[in-house]
């Protein structure tokens, strides 16, 4: 796994590793995502991540 930095939208910013899920990682942050299904089938939890919109609940950080 390598570490990544991750800006989040309200100017945050954290380190966490490719791989971990975005909702744990946000967690990590103190950022609050919110969530719904857990499943990725709601939407609640759609986040843009280099341009494209994901769902934090079954996305992991990308090795970018």
């Amino acid at each position: 796994m390598k570490k990544v930095k991750i800006k989040w939208p309200n100017d945050k910013s954290s380190h966490s590793y490719t791989g971990m899920g975005w909702l744990k990682a946000a967690n990590d942050a103190n950022i609050e995502i919110p969530t719904g299904c857990l499943g990725g089938s709601c939407g609640a939890c759609e986040i843009e991540v280099n341009g494209e919109v994901i769902r934090a609940c079954i996305a992991t950080i990308p090795n970018k």
